[in-house]
């Protein structure tokens, strides 16, 4: 258990920290926003952290306060955290605190596109509805120069749309656009959110995520591949990393144990 006092150290801390931006990287369309939009690195700063405790919003307002005036604010969140009163925020209850910011952000997030998407005012957004504000100057290009292959994410995204879609009439209700826009939220949208992970990280194709494709998804700096051990021919990395691991050594042409 963390005391409050030392929580809101930590948490003021994190305040002053928040004030350096990072610099925003180029994604698909729609990517799976969870507690924060902000890149997860801690060792360029905490503005993703900052998001996830105080929810988005409230995390701008404190990026304009003072540090004292900061940590008199987290003061009265610690104590709103700290649900059974004994002075101590235990692991559970900021679990939950970070869950209830989660679920805020999912909510004021599906709120702002359900006006941009609803054009008719109908209550729900179609298929079309979507693509047509998503994708319709894009798709008269058919050779844009940013790199995307806008054809390529729509057909990824009238998938999921339909995966969403649980009654199958291509008109989504705001629960379903909220399971369109958030899979990872939705039980009966794993599927989908598994098979979009897969088609990211598997590079050849061939339906299975080697060692090298988990790395480049997981480190795309190209140094840190450099500092990767060479694995001899006929040996899965897997098994290389295993067995470098309890100390064999294996021949580079025949992987055999030395």
């Amino acid at each position: 258990m963390l005391g409050v006092q030392r929580v809101v150290g930590y948490l003021a801390l994190w305040a002053l920290c928040a004030q350096s931006k990072p610099t925003e990287k180029k994604d698909r369309v729609h990517h799976d926003a969870q507690l924060s939009d902000k890149v997860h690195d801690d060792g360029q700063n905490f503005d993703y952290d900052h998001d996830a405790f105080l929810g988005v919003d409230e995390a701008k307002t404190f990026d304009q306060l003072t540090p004292e005036e900061s940590k008199e604010r987290l003061g009265a969140i610690v104590s709103k955290i700290d649900t059974d009163k004994d002075g101590f925020v235990t692991e559970v209850e900021l679990k939950d605190w970070i869950k209830k910011a989660q679920k805020k952000y999912v909510s004021e997030n599906v709120a702002r596109q359900w006006q941009e998407y609803d054009l008719d005012q109908d209550g729900s957004i179609s298929w079309e509805e979507y693509r047509n504000v998503t994708y319709g100057t894009y798709l008269d290009d058919p050779d844009p120069d940013d790199g995307f292959n806008y054809k390529q994410m729509m057909v990824r995204d009238e998938r999921r749309f339909k995966m969403a879609d649980q009654d199958g009439d291509l008109l989504a209700t705001k629960e379903e656009f909220t399971a369109f826009l958030h899979p990872e939220e939705y039980d009966y949208m794993k599927d989908i959110v598994v098979q979009e992970t897969m088609e990211d990280i598997d590079k050849n194709g061939d339906g299975f995520i080697n060692l090298e494709e988990y790395i480049g998804e997981s480190w795309p700096d190209p140094a840190f591949h450099s500092l990767m051990p060479r694995v001899p021919l006929g040996v899965s990395p897997l098994k290389h990393l295993e067995m470098s691991r309890v100390g064999t050594q294996l021949d580079d042409q025949t992987g055999s144990p030395i």
